[in-house]
C-alpha cells in the first residue's frame, strides 16, 4: 500500500502506521486506502496526545462521518492505542526503545498483539515493516505461518 516510513520520526507517524494496519484487519485495504485522507483528518493527524483525550461523544461523531469507515470497536481502538503509546513512550524514553527492547520480530509480534487493539499477526507484520523494523521475507514468513510450523 504505502511505501515503509523506515524512521518514524513522531509518535504520530507511529499511530498512523498501527491505525492503518488496525483498519486493513478484515477490510480491503483498497477501501483503506481509498478512506485514508478522511481518517487521517478525523483523526487530526494521528497527534497521540490529541487522540487520548477522544471521549464518548467524539466516536459518537465519527460514527456519523462518512468520510472514515464507521467500525466503532476500531475507532475506539484507536484511542486505546493512543493512550497505551503514549504510556509506552514515557515509560522507554522512546517507542523505538520500546520496540527495541522485546527482541526480534516474532517476539514483537507476540507482544504487540497483546498490547494493541486490532494488531493481530498480519496487521502486526505490516506495522513492523512499516515502521523500520526487521521482519522477514513476507512470502516466506506467510508460506510458514499459514502451515502451522510455528517458524515465521
Amino acid at each position: 500500500m504505502h511505501e515503509p516510513l523506515k524512521q518514524p520520526v513522531s509518535l504520530s507517524q507511529y499511530l498512523e502506521a498501527m491505525s492503518q494496519a488496525g483498519f486493513q484487519a478484515g477490510i480491503s485495504w483498497k477501501v483503506v486506502e481509498a478512506k485514508w485522507p478522511g481518517i487521517e483528518k478525523a483523526f487530526k493527524g494521528f497527534n497521540p496526545a490529541t487522540i487520548a483525550k477522544f471521549n464518548g461523544e467524539d466516536i459518537d461523531a465519527l460514527m456519523q462521518n462518512p468520510a472514515v469507515i464507521r467500525n466503532r470497536a476500531k475507532l475506539e481502538g484507536i484511542v486505546l492505542n493512543a493512550r497505551r503509546l503514549l504510556e509506552l513512550d514515557k515509560n522507554h524514553g522512546t517507542f523505538k526503545n520500546y520496540l527495541k527492547s522485546l527482541g526480534g520480530f516474532e517476539n514483537q509480534l507476540k507482544i504487540l498483539h497483546k498490547e494493541f487493539k486490532f494488531l493481530g499477526e498480519s496487521g502486526g507484520y505490516y506495522f513492523l515493516w512499516q515502521v523500520g523494523e526487521t521482519v522477514p521475507d513476507w512470502d516466506v514468513w506467510e508460506t510458514r505461518r499459514a502451515a502451522g510450523t510455528g517458524k515465521r
